[in-house]
């Protein structure tokens, strides 16, 4: 007899996401980062999620039942996020209210229009970021005026930064001038 007990096991093939995760029941479990794309096969027991890659294990995770929340080892990070794994949401979201309120809500948007919030880490933090340099005044009105043209990046808010359009009033905008012709002419009823 063998020494360990017989464990039921699911096979799973997996596409790796953009965000070096893959999905098993509604939970995101993390590979390596260079595997982006890749096919790979997940075992899943009732404790474990192992994935492999050609026969060969890549990855091994214990199972979650959170839903829509990410399991993430570091290693498997690139090193561009690792700098951001010390961020968390009630943080990031913290040192925007700090700022002003159209920072707070710039980066609320930004983090709630992403699949995952953590993708929109690197913006948010890229946003804080600019206090440095321009100060919390500048940067809230930037982001006012980036909430002024639907504009969600950290791009944006450097752009309107650097050209300085922070700092000038929004073009009013002008009510339409509403008249009517007649398709067919102004004579045509006389």
């Amino acid at each position: 007899m063998p020494d360990d007990p017989y464990e039921y096991a699911e096979w799973k093939r997996c596409r790796v996401n953009l965000d070096y995760h893959i999905e098993i029941a509604k939970h995101y479990y993390s590979v390596p980062h260079n595997l982006l794309h890749q096919e790979v096969e997940a075992r899943i027991t009732q404790k474990t999620v192992e994935i492999f890659l050609r026969g060969k294990r890549v990855a091994s995770h214990l199972r979650s039942t959170l839903p829509h929340r990410p399991t993430t080892i570091p290693e498997h990070m690139p090193s561009s996020h690792r700098r951001y794994r010390d961020w968390t949401l009630e943080r990031i979201r913290s040192e925007a209210a700090k700022v002003g309120p159209d920072a707070q809500t710039l980066i609320d948007v930004i983090l709630r229009s992403r699949p995952h919030p953590e993708q929109g880490f690197r913006s948010a933090i890229g946003i804080l970021g600019l206090v440095k340099r321009y100060g919390q005044e500048r940067v809230d009105a930037a982001c006012a005026r980036a909430l002024l043209l639907n504009a969600r990046s950290y791009k944006s808010v450097a752009a309107i930064l650097k050209n300085g359009t922070d700092r000038t009033a929004p073009p009013a905008e002008e009510a339409p001038i509403l008249f009517h012709t007649n398709i067919r002419g102004r004579s045509y009823y006389n």
